[in-house]
């Protein structure tokens, strides 16, 4: 049975297979290098003629003090990001969608979009420009209102702010797009007959636009849990520093440095390796809660 199926859909599978052979190239070939967080990895050796350490790399992890706090930084940044990143795009769907002319509309959205677009590279040497306590627009822009320069890339207090802030700017617009499709599913009538009830637009907001949008922001609020710990790698290794590692670094930062400058590839491993299995779990478990909550499933 299975094969007459095959048979008669061979092109179809045949499809598959560059993407198939994609993802065993550069998906699961690679996952061979997991075994160098059981061990003290020397290059010249190579993966599978190093010696074996066990669990020494996870336990000298935990009993590294510097953990807790990146791990404190990579979930406050991310939770903060997804939380941001769910208001903010929904706010400006509603309002976008209460805007009578089209043009204005369309431009609106397009420029709002373009961000997305943007490297951290490129963003990332604009906003040191912009945010330069010295010279930055910004800054200029506080000292002309008679405050003093804020240092935003290089104060604790608001390098994770600034982080957060700058990161919704870049991607609120992306979002946006799926608010506005979820909107224009809501039935028109719906409005008219509150606008019969003498509902007025903040009510027929309340009461109907929100309520139509509640599926889809159930489902981008449930999948957003799987990316509790990816604070973002891009973003703050093009804008942090050493003053701010104590409110900015996060596991990819300090995984990165462990690996490549300070050369303990064991741990940096073991790091990323603990890492993706707490992210497998979570975006397990926001896969069921959306099939619970929202009715999605991928298959």
């Amino acid at each position: 049975m299975i094969f007459k199926r095959f048979s008669k859909e061979w092109s179809l599978h045949l499809l598959l297979v560059p993407g198939v052979l994609f993802a065993i190239v550069f998906s699961y070939i690679p996952m061979t290098g997991i075994l160098i967080a059981f061990e003290r990895f020397i290059p010249t050796r190579g993966i599978f003629g190093s010696p074996w350490v066990g669990w020494d790399n996870f336990r000298f992890m935990f009993a590294n003090p510097d953990i807790k706090r990146i791990l404190m930084n990579t979930v406050y940044i991310a939770s903060m990001k997804i939380v941001g990143g769910l208001l903010v795009p929904i706010t400006i769907a509603i309002l976008l969608n209460e805007v009578r002319k089209e043009v204005f509309k369309r431009t609106v959205q397009t420029l709002v979009y373009l961000p997305h677009f943007l490297s951290w590279v490129l963003l990332g040497g604009i906003l040191i420009d912009l945010l330069s306590p010295s010279t930055g627009m910004v800054n200029q822009l506080i000292a002309w209102l008679g405050f003093e320069p804020i240092f935003f890339l290089g104060s604790n207090t608001w390098f994770p702010i600034t982080i957060v802030i700058s990161d919704i700017w870049k991607e609120f617009g992306f979002s946006t797009i799926v608010y506005l499709a979820a909107l224009t599913g809501i039935n028109p009538s719906l409005y008219e007959a509150a606008v019969m009830d003498g509902a007025n637009r903040w009510k027929q907001t309340w009461h109907i636009t929100l309520p139509g949008m509640m599926p889809i922001i159930v489902l981008m609020m449930t999948l957003s849990i799987g990316n509790i710990l990816n604070a973002g790698f891009e973003q703050i290794f093009n804008l942090y520093s050493a003053p701010v590692y104590e409110s900015g670094d996060i596991i990819d930062t300090f995984v990165y440095r462990m690996g490549f400058e300070q050369v303990q590839y064991g741990l940096a491993t073991a790091v990323g390796l603990l890492k993706s299995v707490i992210s497998f779990i979570l975006i397990s478990l926001s896969y069921m809660m959306a099939y619970r909550f929202a009715g999605y499933r991928i298959f």
